[in-house]
């Protein structure tokens, strides 16, 4: 199973992922509620896999994508969106990330981005 950061700036957010990927097995190493803090937490941990929040004070979750892409290019990060942020979502493909999913989250979306992610 893998090492994932949770990345939200809202602490329920990151409580249903935090359960939704124990549930299934997988570790969570560390949360962060910025991109700022993210970037930082990623160099410190390098988990196998991010969820991150697209809209977040301090830095947005694109703009982290971009720069944890820049630490490594083998970042394995799915973004978490609100209902109609269809561009921002397709931005945030172009910075390098590698699914998304919705919120409110589904588990069985949440584990199908993962899965698929991890396959890279």
């Amino acid at each position: 199973m893998a090492k994932i950061m949770i990345v939200d700036d809202a602490a329920f957010m990151r409580s249903m992922l935090r359960t939704i990927l124990e549930d299934a097995g997988h570790t969570i190493v560390c949360e962060a509620t910025n991109g700022l803090e993210a970037i930082d937490k990623y160099a410190a941990y390098r988990p196998d896999l991010v969820t991150m929040d697209i809209t977040m004070p301090e830095m947005e979750g694109i703009d982290a994508v971009k720069h944890i892409r820049a630490i490594d290019a083998a970042a394995k990060i799915i973004m978490c969106s609100a209902m109609g942020q269809k561009m921002l979502i397709i931005e945030a493909i172009r910075a390098g990330a590698l699914d998304f999913v919705v919120k409110p989250f589904q588990p069985e979306r949440v584990h199908e981005a993962v899965n698929h992610v991890l396959e890279f």
